[in-house]
């Protein structure tokens, strides 16, 4: 019945049509996905382990700089430029502070500063900016995103009520696709109070355009304004944080590529145990790493994080990532599905066990080096999905985590080989080109066998590389398709 439901309307307009979707109940039929007929495809709980960081945190007025065990510092031979306005900032937190600052905060501040971070004043998605992601790939990805909510919405017994929030909505391009294919099910558009978590005010304007939004006055007694999205009828509301979302009602949360953005502290095991690696300022006023020679107060999650990976894991590593901000963000999420019920879909690259040291810079679609021009490039780090399992658990008792599965799992259980099948009935060479292509990037692996076009732009498929995890109320059973 999906199958025939997938089929329907499939005719192409600006985003190659709406996508129509039969009942959830239909879903959960899906088996593992078929092949593209015009392409080949290319922790448990606390345990701790002997090589546990377990020094004591100690407080000093100042810090002293050690570089003897930093490993492989890189070089930069950049010609002197005038200070940015950012760069200056950072030296000046340095100068102040006495000493240097670690690599989290470094992160924090070229990505999110107020008024000079990278994400800020500036549209940095597509092809014309500095990264591509999933929904910029293909509408049906968003649709297959739309097609999980409304199946954990049944799931909820279809409450009058839901908050639909998602965190760093970008353009705004996966919820445009998502409203659009469930705008049928009006049963469910009515239900929606949607929710974008974005500090950008340069991206909440292209929200608003993706969402045709309009502002209407409001009817209820305080007056005022609501702003209301053209394409589902539903009101919207943007907000800074997660925490600035009402609760009280159930949520389901996309947060697609939101993690990977969150800072990171990086430690280097050296002689006399792990030392978090810092950002200073160097003789000649450039920025370089250093170790710091004293435990620091980020060391405490480091601690945390070894005592959730196995032992093996650990002794073997040299380098490790951190993100507290993860765990934290974690914690409020099914802090939030155990009260209110719902569940939170997180997409990413990363991995199912503890990261190492992969932070990057990308500018124009080009790996740069981290410290080099501060605020002109993306800077990101793999998901650790085994540590957002143990935060939820550790968080409620009352949440589920499943997964992840691979992005090509996820997306292939929910019928987007359907999907693409019933576009290719019904669109010009051109247009099906770009859907065999957007295909490719969203379920293949490595690099697209089908490709005649220039090497530089050969698709590079997101299948594998891409991990899904849900979190939800333990009430609502187990979320498609995680069974």
């Amino acid at each position: 019945m999906l199958r025939r439901a997938l089929r329907i309307s499939p005719r192409l307009s600006n985003g190659f049509g709406s996508f129509f979707i039969s009942s959830a109940y239909s879903i959960r039929a899906f088996s593992a996905p078929s092949e593209f007929s015009n392409s080949s495809s290319s922790p448990t709980h606390h345990s701790e382990g002997p090589n546990q960081p377990s020094e004591t945190l100690q407080s000093t007025t100042k810090i002293s700089i050690d570089r003897s065990g930093l490993c492989n510092p890189p070089e930069h031979s950049h010609e002197p430029s005038p200070d940015s306005e950012l760069v200056k900032h950072l030296k000046g937190i340095i100068k102040f502070r006495g000493g240097p600052i670690s690599v989290a905060e470094y992160m924090e501040e070229v990505l999110t500063n107020p008024k000079a971070g990278f994400y800020i004043n500036r549209d940095v998605f597509g092809a014309q900016g500095d990264f591509i992601t999933s929904p910029e790939v293909s509408q049906m990805f968003g649709e297959m995103v739309g097609v999980w909510a409304m199946c954990l919405w049944e799931q909820m017994r279809q409450p009058d009520k839901v908050n639909l929030v998602e965190l760093g909505p970008g353009r705004g391009t996966l919820m445009a696709d998502l409203l659009r294919g469930v705008s049928k099910f009006e049963k469910f558009t009515r239900s929606l109070n949607i929710h974008m978590v974005e500090c950008s005010p340069t991206l909440q304007k292209l929200q608003y355009s993706a969402l045709k939004c309009a502002d209407e006055d409001a009817t209820s007694s305080n007056g005022g304004q609501k702003t209301v999205t053209n394409l589902a009828g539903a009101p919207v509301s943007w907000h800074a944080t997660l925490e600035q979302v009402p609760t009280g009602l159930p949520t389901i949360i996309i947060a697609h590529e939101f993690y990977d953005a969150l800072p990171v502290h990086q430690f280097q095991r050296a002689s006399h145990g792990w030392c978090e690696k810092m950002v200073d300022v160097a003789e000649n006023s450039q920025f370089r790493f250093v170790l710091s020679p004293q435990p620091t107060p980020a060391k405490l999650y480091l601690m945390k994080r070894c005592k959730w990976a196995a032992a093996e894991d650990s002794s073997k590593l040299d380098h490790i990532e951190v993100c507290p901000k993860a765990m934290e963000l974690t914690h409020t999420i099914a802090k939030r599905m155990g009260s209110d019920g719902g569940g939170a879909l997180i997409i990413d690259y990363g991995l199912n066990g503890i990261v190492s040291a992969s932070l990057q810079a990308i500018q124009k679609h080009k790996f740069v080096e981290i410290l080099d021009n501060p605020g002109t490039a993306d800077l990101s780090a793999y998901v650790d999905f085994a540590a957002i399992k143990h935060s939820a658990e550790e968080a409620s008792d009352d949440v589920s985590v499943h997964g992840p599965i691979t992005q090509s799992q996820f997306l292939g259980s929910l019928g987007i080989n359907f999907r693409v099948e019933a576009l290719l009935q019904n669109c010009t060479d051109e247009q099906a080109e770009s859907l065999r292509t957007g295909y490719w990037q969203l379920v293949g692996d490595g690099e697209a066998p089908f490709w005649e076009g220039p090497d530089e732009k050969t698709p590079i498929g997101m299948g594998t590389r891409y991990l899904v995890t849900a979190i939800v109320n333990k009430k609502q059973g187990v979320p498609v398709p995680f069974e």
